[in-house]
């Protein structure tokens, strides 16, 4: 059991990582401007914090085993998160991130595709941005985790296949399950990828 501090816990990504924590015996800090939209779950006590506050994210992460951020980047500032999770001295630094900065197959990054829709791609701009800046840090422990190309509404099913950079692409698709999505993201807290990298994950 370990001690996680959520920042996003009453988001759509960020909730359902919080039901996974809870159900695995975690003790959970979660984080929201609105904590009173935070599922009341065992283990789970609710704060309000801002992802723009560094020094007040900082405050309530200290002492935590595990700082994970689950919100929008083109909303944050990543400089602030980043800082947060350093000031605040956690073993571990675990971003829920999208797909669109994976490789494509022909080597860019997929949110310079044509084909990538233009409604998502100043998010994933931006989240390219924060794992770039991820790997300028020097002292900081930390994993960003993106999923697969598409993620659909439904049940878990199989196991998830694991890459790095590139797509997990299987005849020919991209795809993972959003129930499935959380399940990667808690299994990366308690058995750990080798640190200071980003991996994705799909069916």
């Amino acid at each position: 059991m370990s001690k996680i501090a959520l920042i996003g816990a009453s988001g759509r990504v960020g909730s359902e990582i919080l039901k996974e924590l809870s159900g695995r015996g975690h003790q959970v800090t979660a984080i929201a401007r609105r904590p009173e939209r935070i599922a009341a779950l065992a283990g789970v006590t609710a704060k309000a914090g801002d992802a723009h506050d560094r020094a007040g994210l900082a405050a309530l992460a200290k002492g935590h085993d595990v700082l994970v951020s689950a919100v929008f980047f083109s909303q944050t500032d990543p400089r602030v998160l980043i800082g947060a999770a350093e000031d605040a001295g956690v073993g571990r630094y675990i971003v829920v991130g999208g797909a669109g900065s994976l490789n494509a197959p022909d080597g860019g990054r997929l949110y310079d595709s044509p084909a990538f829709p233009d409604a998502y791609r100043a998010e994933a701009r931006s989240g390219g941005i924060f794992l770039d800046m991820l790997k300028l840090t020097e002292g900081l422990d930390w994993t960003l985790i993106s999923p697969a190309a598409e993620i659909f509404d439904g049940p878990r099913k199989g196991v998830y296949r694991t890459g790095r950079d590139d797509l997990v692409i299987v005849d020919g698709k991209s795809t993972i399950s959003f129930a499935y999505s959380p399940t990667a993201r808690v299994d990366e807290i308690e058995t750990p990828w080798p640190r200071k990298m980003r991996f994705t994950v799909g069916y």
